[in-house]
């Protein structure tokens, strides 16, 4: 048999199984969903010191192929992120359950009663990239909205996502449950990536986590309905409003949070009239963190720094590098925003309410912050749980997905043997 033909009767073997989990998490209470979430968050705590021996293992290798230190920041786990894991679990499993919740019957002119019950998706497949936590994060996000999924890290993190995956099938076979609700694409055989977007018989739909190529390419060839997740493009503006000490550390807090993370800074907006007073002292600050700026000529002009070229306008860095603009005015940053941004997170410092409410209108994100970092856009933060990735796609779902994101909703009828009449 070839390895090809393998390949696919493993993956049609795990869709299979994926749908066949989905019809019993489907019905499952939750009750039994919470204490499967609460076990692996126990399993996770109980396997800490194998984890970050795993993940140590990957780590090495990965910087033996010098993969670059935004993919190395996004693969290291430490005990903060697994504990952060094990958080994320814990506030997954106090959340609302929205399965089977029903809106308010309306009443029709003829008679009958309307309303919409909450469902789950089916299966959920999500492919990503380097971070490790995301298995168990959008596992969990997955298995309380009564999904079954499939999981497909990256090459870089398999160890990492076996042991967290093992903590996982312990913590769902412990509650009763099946453990084939939460799957995970152990070869890291590239064929795999292109069966899993071809199930669709089996899958509902494919979250992509990654780069803008991986999206482009699941997008393109997946035959199964996607919600994408692009590269994070965000902007911080500083109005001529703005309080300069706010819009200091605000701009600087964007930026070196986390450079890996898809909320991170990667444009610098400044009103002209604010700029002179500003540029000097975050220059400083940025320098001293190591953060290489790249300014327009108006910026060059009042500090000393790289010229930037049109591909940094465009440009998800997700490393110690920062473009910094000058524009003219409030409506010339949001013009900027829309050309070069990927509507994904972008913030405006200012205290004028009128200015702040022409940014909301104008701007075009998933997330539209005021005197905010826009690190702050993450699912947890925004009191989702977990995230399974931030949606910049209009349909079905926008911004961080959460459990309302994973499911739909169908139409409740109800009667009492009213007739439709000719």
């Amino acid at each position: 048999m070839s390895e090809s033909k393998e390949i696919n009767q493993y993956m049609d073997q795990l869709g299979h199984d994926a749908k066949v989990a989905s019809k019993v998490l489907s019905q499952a209470s939750e009750g039994k969903k919470n204490e499967a979430l609460k076990n692996i968050a126990l399993e996770i705590e109980a396997k800490r010191n194998e984890i970050l021996e795993e993940n140590d293992k990957d780590l090495k290798a990965a910087k033996e192929k010098d993969i670059g230190s935004a993919l190395i920041d996004r693969l290291e786990l430490n005990d903060s992120r697994i504990d952060s894991m094990i958080s994320g679990l814990k506030v997954v499993s106090e959340l609302p359950d929205p399965v089977g919740e029903i809106t308010s019957m309306d009443s029709t002119p003829s008679g009958i009663g309307v309303s919409k019950m909450r469902v789950p998706l089916g299966v959920v497949g999500i492919i990503y990239e380097s971070r490790p936590n995301v298995t168990a994060d959008a596992a969990a996000l997955c298995l309380k909205s009564g999904n079954s999924s499939i999981l497909r890290g990256g090459s870089e993190a398999i160890r990492s996502n076996k042991i967290i995956w093992n903590c996982l099938q312990k913590g769902l076979e412990s509650s009763g449950l099946p453990k084939e609700c939460i799957q995970l694409v152990e070869t890291i055989d590239r064929e795999a990536v292109k069966n899993l977007l071809h199930l669709d018989d089996y899958l509902d739909v494919i979250i992509p986590r990654g780069g803008k190529g991986l999206v482009k390419l699941i997008t393109e060839e997946s035959r199964v309905p996607v919600i994408k997740h692009l590269d994070g493009i965000c902007h911080v503006y500083i109005d001529e409003t703005a309080d300069f000490e706010k819009a200091i550390d605000i701009a600087f807090n964007a930026k070196t949070y986390r450079y890996g993370i898809c909320g991170a800074m990667e444009t610098l907006l400044l009103h002209k009239k604010v700029a002179k007073d500003i540029l000097p002292r975050l220059n400083t600050k940025f320098l001293s963190e190591g953060v290489e700026l790249r300014g327009c000529k108006e910026t060059l002009e009042i500090i000393s720094v790289i010229e930037a070229s049109e591909e940094d306008w465009s440009t998800e860095y997700l490393g110690p590098v920062l473009s910094i603009k000058v524009v003219e005015s409030l409506d010339t940053a949001i013009e900027h925003i829309e050309k070069y941004g990927s509507q994904h997170t972008d913030s405006i410092v200012a205290e004028d309410t009128e200015n702040v409410n022409h940014f909301f209108k104008n701007v075009d994100s998933s997330s539209v912050m005021h005197n905010l970092p826009t690190c702050w856009a993450d699912g947890f933060e925004y009191g989702l749980g977990a995230e399974v990735g931030i949606s910049t796609d209009k349909i079905h779902a926008r911004g961080p997905v959460g459990l309302e994101g994973l499911t739909s909703q169908k139409f409740i009828v109800k009667g009492n043997s009213e007739l439709r009449g000719i």
